[in-house]
C-alpha cells in the first residue's frame, strides 16, 4: 500500500501574485523532499499550475507534511486529498508525475469531494480528508471527522493567535521564551494560546497522528 497526496490551491486564478505563489510552493516542496526523503516514495512536485502531488511509503508523516505546506504557504488556502491504495505503474522516485493507480484515484476522489463540499458548506467544508480506494472503514471516518474539527479550530484563530501557536509548536519552550520571540508579554501569549484552544489543538493532532500510524497495520497487507 502507498499513500498518495494531492494538494490543490483554492481559487488560484484569483490570486494576484500567482507566479510568486507558485515559486514559493516549488521551494516548499523541494524542502519537503529533502526533509522527509526517507519516507517519500516519489518526490512532491507541481503537476499543474495550481496542483501538486507526492507519494509516501507510509502514513506516518502525511498530516505533518500537509500541515507544513499549509503553514508555509499561508494565507493561501489549500485542499488536500490523501489516498491509500496500490500503485499500478512504475514509480520514479525523483517525481510523482506519471505514477498512477488506486492510491491516486482515491486522492483525486477526495479533491473532487472537497470541491463539492465547498459549494454547499462554504467555509465549514473540510480541507483535508483521506480515503482508502474502493473501501470504507471506521478508522478513516474517525480521522476525517478529527481533521474537519481541527479546521474549525484553525479557522477561529486571529493571525496573532495563529503565529503564536505556530511559534510554540515549532520552537517549543516556555511561554516566556515565546513572548520574547513574539516581542510581547507572557500574559499575552497565554491569552492567545487559551483563546486559540492550543492544548486541544495539539492533543487532536497527536490523536490523528497516532490513528494514521495504525493505518499501516490495517491496510499494508
Amino acid at each position: 500500500m502507498y499513500y498518495a497526496i494531492i494538494g490543490d490551491i483554492k481559487n488560484s486564478k484569483e490570486i494576484d501574485n500567482r507566479y510568486e505563489v507558485q515559486n514559493k510552493l516549488k521551494k516548499i516542496l523541494d524542502d519537503i523532499n529533502l526533509k522527509y526523503k526517507a519516507d517519500i516514495k516519489a518526490n512532491f512536485l507541481i503537476t499543474l499550475g495550481d496542483e501538486f502531488q507526492g507519494l509516501l511509503n507510509s502514513p506516518a508523516f502525511a498530516i505533518e507534511i500537509v500541515k507544513y505546506i499549509q503553514r508555509e504557504l499561508y494565507p493561501v488556502k489549500l485542499r488536500f486529498g490523501i489516498g491509500i491504495g496500490e500503485i499500478s505503474t512504475a514509480i520514479n522516485q525523483k517525481a510523482a508525475i506519471g505514477a498512477d493507480g488506486p492510491a491516486f484515484y482515491a486522492a483525486r476522489e477526495i479533491i473532487n469531494f472537497l470541491k463539492n463540499e465547498e459549494k454547499h458548506l462554504k467555509n465549514q467544508a473540510p480541507d483535508i480528508q483521506i480515503k482508502y480506494y474502493n473501501s470504507k472503514s471506521i478508522e478513516i471516518d474517525e480521522i476525517n471527522i478529527m481533521l474537519a474539527l481541527i479546521k474549525v479550530i484553525e479557522d477561529s484563530w486571529t493571525d496573532k493567535q495563529r503565529y503564536t501557536i505556530w511559534d510554540m509548536m515549532l520552537n517549543g519552550g516556555s511561554q516566556e521564551k515565546c513572548a520574547k520571540r513574539m516581542k510581547t508579554s507572557q500574559s499575552t501569549v497565554a491569552r492567545r494560546l487559551l483563546d486559540g484552544k492550543y492544548l486541544l489543538y495539539l492533543k487532536s493532532l497527536k490523536i490523528i497522528g497516532e490513528a494514521m500510524d495504525k493505518l499501516e497495520g490495517i491496510y499494508d497487507i
